[in-house]
Formats: C-alpha cells, sequence, structure tokens
C-alpha cells in the first residue's frame, strides 16, 4: 500500500514514527514536507511526506544522508 489516511500510518509502514517531532508543524492538503532525523550518524537520516489535496498521505521516501 503506498496511501494511507493519517499520517501516523504512514510513518509506521516505513518505522518511522519515532522520528516525527511533536514540534513539526502539520502537513497542509498538498504539500510535502521534509526533515533529517538525527540518528547518530555523521549526516542523519533524510525523510519526506508528501499529503493529497484530499488528505490522504503517501508512503515517506527515506535514506541516510551520508
Amino acid at each position: 500500500m503506498n496511501w494511507f489516511n493519517t499520517l501516523n500510518e504512514a510513518l509506521d509502514a516505513e518505522g518511522l514514527v519515532h522520528t516525527w517531532q511533536i514540534h513539526f508543524d502539520p502537513i497542509q492538503y498538498d504539500e510535502t514536507f521534509s526533515y533529517t532525523h538525527q540518528d547518530g550518524t555523521r549526516y542523519g537520516h533524510f525523510v519526506s511526506i508528501y499529503r493529497d489535496k484530499y488528505g490522504r498521505y503517501e508512503r515517506p521516501i527515506h535514506y541516510p544522508r551520508g
């Protein structure tokens, strides 16, 4: 599945729930939000997630930044 009804479901699909920070702004409709999770490596882990115009979240793209 590549589309999810909630942000939590989308993040959980890739094991990224623990990377979301409470201070992040909500993702708006038709917006891509990207952040770097500091995972103890030199450059961290890049995460990008898209929310479509209907409010569904696409499966996050993520990879090590190093």
